[in-house]
């Protein structure tokens, strides 16, 4: 938790008096709600500093919002924010602005378990009068909202609560300076730390003239074709998924490497496509399995009423159990289908996202409920949105789980999901080689609470971390178009080339696998910091690798930002 003494004398700093003070963050606590809940005429708001509690009736708000009037109790607000015409006329229309959203979408998605978790941290700074968290009171406002017929606008959210709510903004003020801070570690540890640790490993090596080595951003020579099958897996329930199989047209020398891809939580197999083609050109053979209870169908199940949750919470074991079923029958039909030339006994596995904490589960990494019940409460790290997904995983039965394949090798998490459900002592049990992949634009699973630690974590002797600036989770050109409009809504942001984020990854991908489950010498000068600096020449958005070799100046990096920043 963030030194309070640090708050504090921050706070009194302001030149407003502390009366002033309270009034003027109430006014702003006001414009912020309008992004995350809706209450009943005659209900008042209180802003809450303690020893200080003042008021802010909603039929005030009603007036001002219906015609524009402004009262003695909502002026002296608006006069201590200094809003002239033009910033009242804002104020007015964001009061009364209705959110294009489905009603029955609303209820669904927070009487889920992850849309429950977003109002229980709400929750606890926008309380229901006395302290109590407010979660049951803001999703009562919220629904009741959306099915009026004035539709969900912040004015009537304001009217549909059923009691008066008090924003706390001793802890509103704590929870945004824990914001600022995650920023900043993004920022240092994105454009500083990780290029220099990159750099000073790339100075360290000797020299390779990689312009005279094969570039394996290129596709390979081998072409590519694909099948799809159905399979059945009678010992869970008849879990019934398909699989995209994707193979060289012609089979490279020797034998033929295998990667498993895991797509991420609403995603498909479709959407690694490309990944899959680009390995595939260079003689893989690639299977991606549906994972069915966390896929984009079962978004279509929650979405059209059919199931009650986004992802279903046994996808924390049945999608490691997936890996290893394709893995299976690709045995079975490997002389048949495959004139046996698979080799099975060395498979890679890309994980991306959710698919991420999939890929780890395989490799040896085991759920330590404990930290993740510690993670789940701590202020901190509940800013982390990745941390809404792997906190449903305390409801599964408490037991030691071990999803390790020894088949699988290695494996490239892209993005992962793994931080809170891991922790340390979980990810400490991954022996083989791993790769990290993060982005520095990542909204859903941030770096610095995703990747960062999780990387000083592994104890393999092989483990890198790789780092794409501006990479934002997924190709938001094509994928999830509404991260793109988050991304480029913030002011100065742009977006790398899709394509220049996609050569990042195909070359990376292909020289870990190479070196660790083709097994293939040509493809060392590759794995090195060296290469990615070769790759990124002339870039605007750049893209980094460390190894095991920085791993503890990264330890050294974090701890002096821990104690810089004044985080317990």
């Amino acid at each position: 938790m963030v030194n309070r003494q640090y708050i504090k004398a921050q706070t009194n700093s302001s030149k407003l008096s502390w009366f002033r003070w309270v009034k003027y963050i109430g006014l702003a606590a006001i414009t912020v709600a309008s992004m995350a809940m809706p209450v009943k005429a005659q209900k008042t708001l209180y802003f809450v500093f303690p020893p200080f509690k003042e008021s802010l009736k909603v039929e005030s708000l009603e007036t001002f919002a219906q015609d524009g009037t402004v009262n003695q109790d909502l002026g002296f607000y608006l006069k201590l924010a200094k809003a002239d015409e033009q910033a009242r006329s804002k104020f007015r229309e964001a009061l009364n602005k209705q959110a294009p959203v489905e009603p029955l979408l609303v209820a669904r998605f927070f009487k889920s378990e992850i849309g429950g978790a977003i109002l229980d941290l709400v929750g606890n700074f926008i309380q229901i009068e006395g302290g109590r968290n407010g979660k049951l009171a803001l999703r009562g406002a919220l629904v009741t909202a959306a099915f009026d017929e004035e539709g969900l606008s912040l004015i009537n959210f304001f009217r549909q609560l059923p009691t008066n709510i008090q924003f706390d903004l001793s802890k509103m003020l704590e929870f945004a300076n824990l914001t600022k801070i995650a920023v900043k570690a993004t920022k240092v540890f994105s454009q500083e730390v990780i290029p220099n640790l990159s750099a000073t490993e790339a100075a360290r090596a000797k020299p390779v003239d990689f312009s005279n080595l094969l570039d394996l951003r290129q596709r390979g020579s081998y072409g590519v074709e694909k099948k799809r099958w159905l399979l059945t897996d009678q010992d869970r329930d008849s879990r019934k998924f398909y699989v995209d199989i994707y193979k060289p047209q012609e089979w490279r020398a020797g034998k033929t490497p295998v990667v498993i891809i895991s797509h991420g939580l609403i995603s498909k197999p479709e959407d690694f496509e490309e990944d899959a083609k680009h390995l595939a050109s260079h003689g893989y053979v690639v299977a991606l399995p549906q994972h069915i209870g966390s896929d984009e169908q079962q978004l279509q199940a929650f979405l059209t009423g059919k199931s009650r949750e986004i992802f279903l919470v046994d996808e924390f074991i049945n999608r490691p159990l997936d890996i290893s079923y394709v893995i299976d029958q690709l045995e079975m039909v490997n002389l048949e289908q495959f004139e046996g030339r698979l080799a099975l006994d060395r498979v890679g596995v890309f994980g991306h996202s959710f698919g991420g904490y999939t890929a780890l589960s395989v490799a040896g990494a085991t759920i330590d409920f404990d930290y993740l019940e510690q993670e789940c409460t701590n202020l901190i790290t509940r800013i982390n949105t990745a941390l809404r997904l792997q906190c449903r995983a305390l409801n599964l039965e408490r037991k030691d789980y071990n999803f390790r394949d020894e088949r699988v090798v290695a494996v490239l998490g892209h993005n992962p999901v793994n931080r809170s459900i891991f922790g340390p002592d979980g990810l400490g049990k991954i022996e083989i080689p791993v790769l990290i992949g993060a982005g520095s634009y990542d909204p859903a699973t941030p770096f610095v609470f995703e990747q960062l630690s999780s990387f000083t974590w592994l104890n393999s002797s092989n483990k890198y971390l790789a780092m794409q600036e501006g990479q934002a989770h997924v190709d938001v050109s094509g994928i999830d178009g509404g991260i793109s409009e988050v991304i480029e809504s913030v002011e100065k942001l742009s977006l790398p080339e899709t394509k220049l984020l996609s050569d990042y990854s195909n070359a990376t991908t292909l020289l870990f696998f190479e070196n660790y489950v083709a097994n293939n010498e040509d493809y060392l000068p590759f794995i090195q910091s060296s290469y990615l600096e070769y790759l990124s020449q002339g870039q605007e958005f750049k893209t980094y690798l460390i190894s095991r070799a920085s791993s503890e100046q990264l330890v050294e990096a974090i701890e002096q930002f821990i104690r810089q920043e004044g985080i317990e």
